[in-house]
């Protein structure tokens, strides 16, 4: 990440936060508000991670995949090198870099099915979006500190592939959980 994509970062969150103070926006109020973190576009899929707080009052970390009209994902659950060589999981990873903990098990937005074509142990997402959620704690302190976590994902037609993406690693400014406490 350029040194001016990090700034505009920081400042695009630091606005949220003086924004949040003003008005006194609550981030229990809504379970879909979310704080956006990074957001990417490689080999066709765009990929937006973000921070949301569900109606538990649990935070978490969410990965948007968007795969191109017609392509498909694999599910989060086959194995890192694909099953007989095929496919690539769709992950949401935090690194041990990361300024957060995960406090349960990677969520699914869409249950993944088996395939119309060999090898069937390959469980594939429908064609669109799906999103990966993970429930995490945030780091103590009320400033905004510099997070890492890891994607890897591969969408395919029923006739391509576009390559993988295995382990790409993704810059986060993630918030103090006391930045939340007065809610």
């Amino acid at each position: 990440m350029s040194m001016r994509m990090k700034l505009d970062f920081i400042l695009k969150f630091s606005l949220w936060a003086i924004l949040l103070s003003v008005v006194g926006v609550s981030c229990t109020s809504a379970p879909s508000e979310q704080i956006s973190l990074a957001s990417f576009t490689e080999n066709h899929v765009e990929v937006s991670i973000f921070l949301e707080r569900n109606s538990a009052g649990e935070y978490l970390l969410s990965a948007r995949f968007t795969p191109p009209p017609g392509y498909h994902l694999y599910s989060k659950d086959i194995p890192v090198a694909g099953i007989e060589g095929v496919g690539r999981p769709t992950l949401l990873e935090l690194t041990p870099n990361s300024q957060l903990s995960a406090i349960g098990e990677l969520l699914e937005s869409v249950k993944a099915q088996e395939p119309d074509f060999e090898p069937q142990a390959l469980l594939i997402y429908p064609s669109g979006p799906v999103t990966l959620s993970l429930p995490v704690e945030l780091p103590s302190g009320s400033d905004w500190t510099e997070g890492e976590v890891q994607v890897t994902y591969m969408a395919c037609s029923a006739s391509q592939c576009k390559l993988p993406i295995v382990a790409k690693k993704v810059l986060i400014a993630v918030p103090g959980a006391a930045m939340f406490d007065d809610e």
